[in-house]
Formats: C-alpha cells, structure tokens, sequence
C-alpha cells in the first residue's frame, strides 16, 4: 500500500517541527496564535493548530522555551513563548545534524530518479 502524502508528512513533523518553533523564536518572544498562523500557512509544517500547544508544553517543561504573560489590547492577556538559552542550543545542534540529513536524502532521492 502506497503512504498517503498526510502520513507522510505526519512523520516528518514529528522529528522536525518543534525545532522549526524553536527556530521562530530565535529573534524575539511570539504569541502561540501567531506561531500557528505561520506554520499553517502552507499546512506542510502544522496542520492544524491543536497540536501547536501540547508541543509549546512540552517545550516548557524541557527547559527548552520560558513563557510570559503580556496584556492584550484586546481581550484577556496572552502567552508568550521565549528560547531560553537550552533552546537555542537544541537548534544549533538540530542545525547541525539536518544539514547532512537533508543533504543525503536529497542524494537519495535524486540518484533514485536518475535509474
């Protein structure tokens, strides 16, 4: 049986996407909506946004992003996500193990088209 494109794509989610979150934070704090807008835009990264905050949770616990509480100027106030230092070396690790990954699986699937 021939894998869909979604369980495809649920498996690569799985080791990729809470270093893509990690990532986003890099350059300042953002709002949990505003991290699900951006990765499901394209729905490649996050297919929906109910599984954007049991990631966001367990990242917190991990050591791996801190949260804060802003006001909102609309509504009640809002969540937001931080890397901590332990985060920001999670992604330069991640940085530095995907590169070769990707590269030999590019490798991989380019010498398979070429037979």
């Amino acid at each position: 049986m021939v894998p869909s494109k979604e369980a495809i794509l649920t498996n690569l989610r799985r080791g990729a996407l809470e270093y893509c979150v990690l990532a986003m934070l890099s350059e300042r704090p953002l709002y949990g909506l505003d991290i699900a807008r951006s990765l499901t835009g394209d729905s490649v990264l996050l297919a929906s946004e109910g599984t954007l905050y049991p990631l966001l949770a367990r990242l917190r616990r991990a050591g791996l992003v801190e949260t804060t509480w802003q006001e909102s100027p609309s509504g009640p106030p809002r969540r937001y996500y931080a890397m901590t230092d332990q985060g920001r070396l999670a992604v330069e690790a991640f940085t530095r193990a995907w590169t070769p990954f990707r590269d030999a699986v590019d490798a991989a699937l380019t010498q398979g088209e070429t037979r």
